[in-house]
């Protein structure tokens, strides 16, 4: 398999940034906050109450103001 098949980031279309393996999240405020899932979903939309993490709220906005 190539790194292709398999990439670190993926942003999906209206919703999260999806980050595979080990990373680093810098939120709104500085704090660093490190992946320690095989899949983390972090927010785009700015509406998650759990930032820097996707808690799926980005499903109710309308979807011409979603990311």
């Amino acid at each position: 398999m190539s790194d292709t098949e398999h990439p670190d980031i993926i942003l999906c279309p209206g919703g999260p940034m999806l980050l595979r393996g080990d990373h680093v999240v810098q939120d709104a405020e500085g704090n660093a906050h490190r992946t320690w899932r095989p899949i983390s979903a972090v927010c785009r939309c700015g509406k998650s109450a759990t930032q820097p993490w996707c808690d799926g709220t980005h499903k109710v906005i309308p979807p011409k103001n979603r990311p």
